[in-house]
């Protein structure tokens, strides 16, 4: 191996070494307000939703080692920014009954939960029957302005 190729290595294996030196918060907060739902709605959303949308996140190994560790805590952050089936309990029936109508709004359009999750997280993939469970748990009117929202976009 030529000296070049060689010192292009070790810097870069030096560079991998000092990136696992950032910290990242892999926090998981209390839940304060968990969202009830009958068991088989809990099951789905257990599943396929609160690894992202929930301060109950199951951490994997890879969530330590950076770069991915970084790409992990944002997605997570966002989730929960966007929604935090944790909280979710605590709100006000017209607010829960909005943010069923934009949660039946991503799973029917096949938004969520993302591809992207699914390539290391196949059990949390939607069977047509999980979308009948989360269809019925969410109501017709939430199914129905989920859909007009959709169209708007």
């Amino acid at each position: 191996m030529s000296r070049p190729v060689r010192n292009a290595l070790l810097v870069s294996l030096a560079l991998v070494g000092l990136i696992q030196l950032v910290p990242v918060s892999r926090s998981n907060p209390p839940v304060t307000a968990d969202q009830a739902a009958p068991p088989a709605v809990q099951e789905v959303l257990r599943r396929a939703c609160y690894d992202c949308h929930s301060n109950e996140t199951v951490w994997p190994w890879y969530s330590r080692v950076a770069p991915v560790s970084w790409l992990l805590a944002h997605d997570v952050s966002e989730g929960r920014d966007a929604l935090n089936f944790s909280k979710t309990g605590a709100l006000l029936p017209k607010v829960l009954t909005d943010l069923k109508a934009e949660i039946w709004q991503e799973v029917s359009a096949g938004e969520m939960p993302p591809k992207t999750y699914l390539l290391t997280h196949s059990h949390a993939r939607l069977s047509d029957a999980d979308r009948e469970v989360l269809g019925a748990w969410i109501g017709p009117a939430g199914r129905s302005e989920g859909k007009a929202r959709r169209k708007a976009d």
